[in-house]
Parts: structure tokens; C-alpha cells; sequence
């Protein structure tokens, strides 16, 4: 994820990559530099920092951020109750966006399947992604169900009750993640990130998926949050409110 953004950012021509932050030295730089932790930069000619790394790492750079007084837009998933908090506490020094999906197309998916679940008597979630993804169900697909689950229940519907009631295989049904809406989530090599809603009453049914074919895909809600962040407090949970 690092390279694809430090790729596309880069070519937008409105940012500059100061430096990309890892363990190992990535393959291109795209004009910035390589250093192995935040304290190795001057915070003053730093914005920004974009992290995707992993919860560990998210809390790392929201320390450093408070502070340094940086804006922070993060993107990695599987954040604890306490680390999501200590994004909440950046917050109040400086801007923070956290999303768990930063393409465009999965956002109004998203949107799409909140405004059709009042009119469908069941549904369920279908999240696929790489095999090196080490979280599940996919941080988009838990929004996605808390999403339709609210707007069930806007709709003063019930929630969902399974009708399976034997299982050979215990899990086969998949995770209820809100409400009863399951999550059932794939892991294979060639992936990148995918998802289907399905919806179903009777005698028809709706399919929203949305396909992550590249992680080209993220560089444009990167983008939007970078847009949006500077030094002024504020959290941002996810880019919808940044998509007009």
C-alpha cells in the first residue's frame, strides 16, 4: 500500500512525498526518502502523515502526530478499542481521518446498500481479499452491516433471525456482525479487495459488489482526506462526508 500511494499521490501533482516510513527499504521513493521510524523526520516539513501499516503502527504514528501536531489519516484496520481511542485523543491537537475503506466506489456501495436495505427482507455480506489480509471480516464489510442494520432499524424492522438451524459444520453460516446481517469472508492469492450485498425477498433479489482491481484504487479518498486535514482538531470517520 505504501508504493501505490507514494505511486499515485506522486502523480496527482498536488503532494509531495516527504518520506515513506518501514522496516525494509521499499523498491521507489517517489522523490521522498527511506526511513525506518517518524523520529527521523523534522516534523516541521511534514502535513501529513498517511498511515496503512497495522494497528501497532497506527498507534506509534498517532503519538507522534499529537505530539508533533500533524494531521494523520490512517487506513489500516483491526484497531483495538484503545488504539481507535488514541486516534479520538490526535484528534483533539489535531485533524485525524480514519477510514476503513478508502475507495470511492466501495463508499457509495456502501451508501447504495444502506438506502436498499429497508426494502429487503434478508441480506447478507460476501467480502473477499487477498490472502496476505491477516483481519476479518474486513473492516468494510463490519461498516457495511452497521449501516444496513441501522437503517433497519430506521425502518422499525427486527432484526434478522438465522432460518438454519442445523449445521454440519459449526461457522458454515458465516459471522453476524450487526443485527443478524453475516459477514462471510474469503481469502485467496490474486485478490485484492472485493465485496458483495446480496439482498433477497421474495421472487427477486439485488447484488451490490463493488472490486478493488489495483491499489490504485485507494489513491483517490487518500486524496479527499489529505484535502481535508490541516492543524485544526477534528476526527473524520471514514470519506463519505468528503464525497458530495
Amino acid at each position: 500500500m505504501g508504493q501505490a500511494l507514494g505511486e499515485g499521490l506522486n502523480a496527482t501533482g498536488r503532494f509531495n512525498v516527504a518520506a515513506l516510513v518501514d522496516e525494509h527499504e521499499p523498491r521507489e521513493l517517489f522523490g521522498g526518502r527511506y526511513v525506518r521510524s517518524l523520529n527521523e523526520l523534522d516534523a516541521g516539513s511534514i502535513d501529513a502523515v498517511v498511515d496503512f501499516s497495522s494497528p501497532e503502527g497506527v498507534a506509534r504514528s498517532a503519538a507522534w502526530c499529537t505530539e508533533h501536531v500533524v494531521a494523520l489519516v490512517v487506513g489500516a484496520t483491526g484497531l483495538s478499542d484503545e488504539q481507535r481511542q488514541s486516534l479520538h485523543d490526535t484528534a483533539a491537537h489535531v485533524s485525524v481521518v480514519v477510514a476503513s475503506n478508502f475507495s470511492v466506489g466501495a463508499v457509495l456501495a456502501e451508501r447504495f446498500a444502506a438506502a436498499a436495505a429497508p426494502y429487503f427482507d434478508r441480506v447478507e455480506i460476501v467480502e473477499l481479499h487477498h490472502d496476505k489480509k491477516v483481519d476479518a471480516p474486513s473492516g468494510t464489510s463490519l461498516a457495511t452491516a452497521r449501516h444496513i442494520a441501522a437503517a433497519r432499524r430506521a425502518a422499525k424492522q427486527e432484526p434478522l433471525v438465522d432460518p438454519t438451524t442445523r449445521f454440519s459444520v459449526e461457522g458454515s453460516r458465516g459471522a453476524d456482525a450487526a443485527d443478524g446481517v453475516k459477514i462471510h469472508s474469503v481469502r485467496l492469492p490474486g485478490l485484492v479487495a472485493h465485496q458483495e450485498v446480496l439482498f433477497g425477498s421474495p421472487g427477486e433479489g439485488l447484488t451490490i459488489r463493488h472490486d478493488s482491481f489495483d491499489r490504485q484504487s485507494f489513491v483517490h479518498g487518500v486524496a479527499l482526506a489529505l484535502d481535508a486535514v490541516d492543524t485544526t482538531p477534528k476526527f473524520i470517520d471514514g470519506i463519505s462526508s468528503l464525497i458530495n
